[in-house]
């Protein structure tokens, strides 16, 4: 690619970038204003900045408590989701059969779904086997709707990896399942860290089974910020506190995993 391609490429994406982060960095000035200040016209640039609201957020009213719950459904989520859905995605990527392709799209319309047509049958499930406010019921819930983006997005890995990979390892003495854990796991597990990202994101991001299915003792981030939302502008200050707050586990989490992310993400793009 010619300098100048580069130089425009580069100058987009920075302008992209930079337009997805003004509601982040305008949600983080509101968090540390003033009400009077957070919502003057025109805004008010030069401010003295206050922690007042994250310390009532996070201290105050006990919002690390509804960190710790989101933090067990999406860690629960991953530990059950992630391992079931690579073993499926494998069976499903080494199988060559119509009946594959049929699981796989049956997979992918149940995901299609809308969420609130499938609440309802949780919801008269965790009533009838009294799992209402239980880390249990909403985890398997998360499993359950997250499974076939799980199992969708392993089977790409797998995909890529050359079925030669598994006979030679059979022809060195592996049967079937030593050859797919010490051979062909470790060759995805860009993938692995990929998919163990986005069914975090999406467990720990869920507003609607949270709301259904949780209660006092395990309700989750979303939920408890979303009852500070009003008329009065005070709330909306405490809102952006949490919402920044919120947004910390996943950003640590993206950079612990991010040497991995970026192989995952480009994993199988360049062949031969």
């Amino acid at each position: 690619m010619k300098p100048r391609y580069q130089a425009t490429l580069l100058v987009l994406l920075s302008l992209f970038t930079f337009i997805n982060l003004v509601p982040i960095l305008w949600g983080l000035l509101i968090s540390i204003k003033q009400p009077a200040d957070a919502f003057s016209i025109p805004p008010t640039l030069i401010f003295e900045p206050t922690l007042l609201f994250h310390w009532e957020v996070w201290v105050e009213r006990g919002f690390f408590s509804f960190l710790i719950n989101s933090l067990i459904v999406a860690g629960g989520t991953i530990c059950i989701s992630v391992p079931l859905g690579t073993l499926a995605a494998y069976g499903l990527a080494r199988t060559k059969t119509k009946h594959a392709s049929t699981l796989l799209f049956s997979l992918l319309a149940i995901r299609m779904l809308p969420q609130i047509l499938l609440a309802i049958p949780f919801f008269v499930m965790a009533r009838y086997l009294s799992l209402i406010d239980t880390y249990l019921m909403m985890i398997l819930a998360m499993v359950a709707i997250n499974q076939p983006f799980t199992i969708w997005l392993m089977r790409s890995f797998f995909v890529d990896v050359p079925v030669e990979l598994d006979e030679a390892a059979m022809i060195d003495g592996c049967n079937r399942w030593l050859a797919f854990w010490h051979v062909v796991l470790p060759t995805v597990r860009p993938g692995l860290a990929v998919t163990s990202l986005f069914s975090m994101l999406l467990a720990y991001n869920e507003f609607l089974f949270a709301l259904i299915l949780t209660g006092s003792r395990t309700k989750t981030l979303p939920v408890a910020i979303a009852e500070y939302g009003g008329e009065d502008i005070n709330y909306w200050s405490i809102s952006a506190a949490g919402a920044i707050g919120i947004m910390l586990p996943p950003v640590i989490f993206t950079i612990l995993v991010q040497r991995h992310l970026i192989r995952g993400l480009t994993f199988g793009a360049v062949k031969g």
